[in-house]
């Protein structure tokens, strides 16, 4: 009987992305993850390693996706309003990486595995707002690093603190999703209209 390797990997995946998210790389298990996927965890470790290894690979693989689901296009303030709607379109999908980005934080106290990587993917958009700026599209009243950086955060915010968007904004629907989604899109077009 032949096995399935990469299935098996996948729901490894799949169950850690979901363990991961729901409590940390510090407060789930291998053991746990592998119960989950309905896999022996020694399958994880020959897959993956050990946890901190696994973790990394699930951000690793999340901040791929949503690298290659949202690109920033525009080169403008619009374009990076649109980009901003497009991130908290993301984020409403997938809660779950605005989670794991959470538990990053609380995990490392310094640099975080494949920072080095992620720094240049980061680097791709800090180009795109300085590209901006350099043509005149872009405000010139931040640094390209730190408008990317708010840009990202108006985006974000929405899934990192549903219970304070909701307190604030109310309570989650189609009509308040939409009203919260315009907001981010012209919140962000302001911030970096030239």
């Amino acid at each position: 009987m032949a096995w399935d390797t990469e299935g098996t990997q996948q729901k490894i995946l799949d169950a850690a992305v979901a363990e991961f998210a729901q409590r940390g790389p510090d407060g789930t298990t291998v053991e746990r993850i592998a119960r989950v996927a309905g896999v022996n965890k020694e399958r994880v470790y020959n897959y993956f390693g050990g946890k901190q290894e696994l973790f990394a690979r699930v951000l690793r693989d999340e901040l791929a996706r949503v690298a290659r689901d949202v690109p920033i296009d525009g080169l403008d303030a619009a374009g990076l309003g649109d980009y901003a709607g497009r991130v908290y379109d993301y984020h409403r999908e997938h809660p779950e990486l605005s989670r794991l980005m959470r538990w990053e934080g609380l995990a490392f106290d310094s640099e975080v595995p494949d920072e080095e990587l992620r720094r240049e993917h980061y680097g791709y958009k800090i180009a795109a707002v300085d590209a901006g700026q350099r043509s005149g599209e872009v405000t010139a009243d931040f640094e390209a690093d730190q408008l990317m950086f708010l840009v990202l955060a108006l985006a974000g915010w929405w899934s990192a603190v549903p219970q304070v968007a909701r307190m604030i904004t109310g309570p989650e629907s189609a009509d308040e999703h939409a009203r919260r989604r315009a907001s981010v899109v012209r919140a962000a077009a302001k911030l970096a209209a030239a």
